[in-house]
């Protein structure tokens, strides 16, 4: 008796070792998630985000949220781990020469077909989709829809830079009786130079990236469209309630002139949203955001600028069944309720056809414009060669130019501009 018990209890054991190790098996076929995040600020939503994918489908997600400032040589070493990262992220030009070969091409596959734009995806030289865009921010110039009313127009009056020159102008020669001027100050200090050296000259920039079809930082430019710039700059410094003579030495406070209903327009960014509905207390519904209509032809058909460095890439070296479970858990994520819920709530606005509305009003524009068939006018600027050196070079012929508008100080507007961009790369590469 003892015998046959004994003879039954190892069986039972060696059955149980077998399910055991089918169920080691079958869950090392199912694969499992790696995420290596490049946002800090996202590290608590992201973990809440694989918590729910796990809990919904049992697959295994882990999120590993790198210190800020160290993405790049913590990727370097995670990548040389044998449970290296099966999602990470490639968002630039020269993250696709470092990373290129680490990038499962992403064409044709279930994720870049919930896309709502191409606008934010890296290939290399061979055309290879290595990697794909999952948040952006945006610009453009922000309105004050009812100041708008007061003066008589409504947003949909302003189509392209004809009719927005004919509002500003109006407005300005108003200004006086309305209570209110056109634009927000445009001051060339350090705190808001940016604005324009910046973000402005993307106007240009992405018009002559997309003509010449710039895959890289081009060592020359042709300044094509700088006349283009100038059209919106003028607009901006002569439609305003300070003297454009004033503008070099700044220390105005834009965000303020336009929270407080001293301005109608306001370029600036997304990210002045929190701002102006909780510090100056204004509403969505007296928000909006439009394009840098600035006399292209074809620019009805524009929508906001909009970019993003945070782009999705699925490790090629990692094993087959990770890469699967990897394009799950991305489909998932930009598809769900649940899961664009989280990531609508930390990154704002998603790429994505059923990505959920962003509360940030003007993400929600973004979106809607792409939703209406409108270009994104992609952040070209981030090409820029010794970026801070050109910056300052274009600072100082604005300042020249904005004391004396001339046509002969325009033109060294213009020198900085086109002249400063080779002179400055030449210093990069050198």
């Amino acid at each position: 008796m003892k015998k046959t018990l004994t003879v039954l209890l190892i069986a039972v054991i060696a059955l149980s070792s077998v399910f055991a190790q089918g169920a080691t098996e079958a869950t090392a076929k199912a694969g499992s998630v790696y995420w290596l995040n490049f946002k800090p600020e996202s590290d608590a939503a992201l973990q809440e985000l694989a918590a729910a994918y796990t809990a919904e489908t049992g697959v295994a997600v882990k999120v590993v949220t790198a210190a800020s400032g160290t993405y790049s040589s913590t990727l370097t070493a995670e990548m040389d781990k044998d449970a290296a990262p099966t999602l990470f992220v490639v968002g630039n030009a020269a993250g696709v020469e470092t990373w290129g070969d680490y990038c499962l091409d992403l064409k044709g596959t279930k994720i870049a077909d919930e896309l709502s734009t191409d606008a934010y995806n890296l290939y290399d030289a061979n055309g290879k989709l290595c990697s794909i865009g999952y948040c952006y921010e945006c610009f453009g110039i922000i309105v004050n829809t009812d100041l708008l009313a007061k003066a008589g127009y409504k947003l949909s009056d302003i189509k392209n830079f004809a009719t927005l020159k004919a509002v500003a102008e109006d407005i300005h020669a108003r200004a006086s009786k309305l209570g209110f001027d056109a634009f927000t100050s445009s001051g060339m200090d350090s705190s808001s130079s940016w604005r324009f050296t910046g973000h402005l000259a993307n106007a240009a920039l992405y018009y002559e990236s997309v003509a010449d079809n710039w895959t890289a930082c081009p060592a020359t430019i042709k300044g094509t469209y700088v006349a283009n710039f100038k059209n919106l700059w003028d607009l901006y410094i002569n439609n305003a309630s300070v003297s454009p003579k004033t503008l070099a030495t700044g220390g105005y406070d834009a965000e303020a002139e336009f929270g407080t209903g001293k301005a109608v327009f306001y370029q600036n960014g997304n990210w002045e949203y929190d701002a102006l509905t909780s510090k100056y207390g204004l509403k969505d519904s007296q928000l909006a955001m439009i394009p840098f209509y600035c006399g292209v032809e074809g620019e009805e058909k524009a929508g906001l600028n909009c970019g993003t460095e945070n782009c999705w890439a699925i490790n090629s070296k990692t094993s087959a069944a990770d890469q699967q479970a990897t394009m799950d858990f991305m489909v998932w994520a930009v598809s769900s309720a649940k899961g664009t819920e989280i990531l609508a709530k930390t990154f704002g606005a998603i790429p994505y056809k059923k990505a959920a509305a962003p509360a940030n009003v003007f993400l929600a524009q973004a979106n809607q414009y792409t939703a209406d068939g409108k270009y994104v006018m992609t952040w070209a600027f981030n090409y820029t060669p010794n970026v801070d050196n050109w910056r300052a070079g274009m600072v100082s012929a604005m300042n020249q130019y904005d004391a004396d508008q001339t046509a002969a100080n325009w033109e060294t507007v213009k020198t900085a501009f086109v002249q400063g961009w080779a002179t400055q790369y030449a210093a990069a590469n050198n």
